[in-house]
């Protein structure tokens, strides 16, 4: 048995050997129908060269404005920093700390990271530090919203076409080049990381071997199968004897954690519809606007297509989010094992969605950067601005803390073994590999 061929599905926690893929194929578990794994062309330099580009990118996108605002003969331009310096002068300190990590800090340490660790693998060198750089960049991957932004801009200069001169920037066009070379590294996963270190025989490969009351599980860092104890002591503590990563092989607490991160978005929810999240301050008088108000505003002004690209994400996604989540804690409370394959395809539509909530921060951080004209015209974040925030944050870490293992458990108790994947297929079906539940 090869042991870099074991992959282990985050969603089902099947066992499956990594079938040998051809162009544009991938991998799929036949239990649940997770993508285990992607074919990909591409080497550690050629991944070194896009993180460069990246890099180089993002300092370019950031150095210019985004877009540009003229009033009564005066030019207002912004980038990102402008908005965030701005908003953290208004006194707005939460939004303006959520919105920089989120559109600045969090991407630019990704790519640090990237960095340090494709240099020297590219060389056929382990990065000093590879561990905890691996486990960092998984903390980070998330929190990472470019995409989010670049939306914003785009709505935030709809919304002021109806008021003034407003035009896209070269910032603008520097994010979108970011935004695609960022999607496209986002393939690079710790696992992904790890696999490439394997390969290059960079890192030891433990081989499993599961005796009577043991049990095979995945690493959440590193990906390393390895077996544990079926029934595990709460005081007893394991770590991957690859990444000495502290191991579980469940998510301890997991529905409590995820109840109490609900229970404090939904208390948050409320003020984030309530309050405004921006006021208009000016010559004609003082305005505020609520989520729900801004829709309305853009779909009055012949908007309705960002209309309704922010009613989704502002409104429908958190929602569904608390909806959803709610939905799978309850069924795995009641232990259904009902529609097992639709409930992991739904949790996998949550975590895809989570970060796209915290549109309307960046619109108002943006709009707060070009509108700033002392004495003419101003605006700036609302009471509830960060308490949207705080949802968004909430909801995704409550989506993090759930466990959708759990419910798979509930539904077989065969022994642990591996298999041989079958025959890889396109892309567009996706390759089965063969399951295997590790309890």
């Amino acid at each position: 048995m090869d042991p870099r061929s074991l992959i282990a599905c985050e969603n089902c926690a099947s066992i499956c050997r990594q079938p040998d893929l051809e162009p544009g194929e991938t991998a799929a578990c036949a239990r649940c129908g997770t993508t285990l794994w992607r074919y990909s062309g591409l080497t550690l330099s050629n991944w070194l060269a896009l993180t460069l580009a990246a890099l180089i990118v993002f300092v370019l996108a950031n150095a210019y404005p985004v877009a540009s605002l003229e009033v009564q003969g005066m030019v207002q331009r912004a980038s990102l920093l402008d908005a965030i310096r701005v908003t953290w002068q208004q006194q707005h300190w939460v939004v303006a700390i959520m919105t920089g990590l989120a559109g600045f800090g969090m991407p630019l340490i990704q790519l640090m990271v990237l960095l340090w660790v494709l240099g020297p693998l590219a060389a056929g060198r382990l990065p000093l530090g590879f561990r905890g750089a691996m486990r960092f960049l998984g903390l980070l991957r998330p929190w990472s919203m470019v995409q989010v932004f670049l939306l914003g801009v785009v709505v935030s200069v709809v919304k002021l076409a109806g008021m003034a001169a407003v035009k896209p920037a070269i910032g603008l066009a520097g994010f979108a080049a970011l935004t695609v070379l960022l999607t496209i590294l986002g393939r690079l996963s710790p696992h992904v990381l790890w696999r490439y270190a394997e390969r290059a025989s960079l890192v030891d490969v433990h081989v499993p071997h599961p005796g009577a009351g043991m049990v095979l599980t995945g690493c959440h860092v590193c990906g390393q199968v390895q077996a544990l104890p079926a029934r595990q002591d709460e005081e007893a503590l394991h770590h991957c004897r690859r990444c000495a990563a502290q191991l579980h092989l469940r998510k301890p607490d997991h529905l409590a954690r995820t109840w109490a991160l609900l229970l404090a978005a939904v208390v948050f929810y409320i003020p984030a519809n309530i309050l405004p999240v921006m006021s208009v301050s000016s010559v004609v008088g003082d305005s505020a606007h609520t989520i729900l108000g801004g829709v309305v505003e853009l779909w009055e002004m012949g908007s309705w297509d960002i209309a309704l690209i922010v009613f989704v994400a502002s409104i429908m996604v958190p929602l569904t989010k608390l909806l959803a989540l709610s939905l799978l804690a309850l069924m795995l409370q009641r232990g259904s094992t009902a529609n097992l394959r639709q409930r992991t395809r739904l949790y996998q539509m949550v975590e895809f969605i989570g970060q796209w909530s915290m549109l309307d921060v960046f619109v108002v951080i943006v709009l707060a950067a070009l509108a700033n004209f002392q004495g003419l015209m101003e605006i700036s974040a609302g009471s509830g601005a960060a308490s949207f925030g705080m949802v968004v944050i909430l909801t995704m870490l409550a989506a993090m803390s759930f466990d959708p293992r759990r419910s798979w458990d509930l539904e077989s108790v065969c022994a642990p073994q591996v298999r041989d994947a079958p025959q890889a297929h396109s892309s567009a079906h996706g390759a089965a590999a063969s399951d295997q539940p590790s309890t």
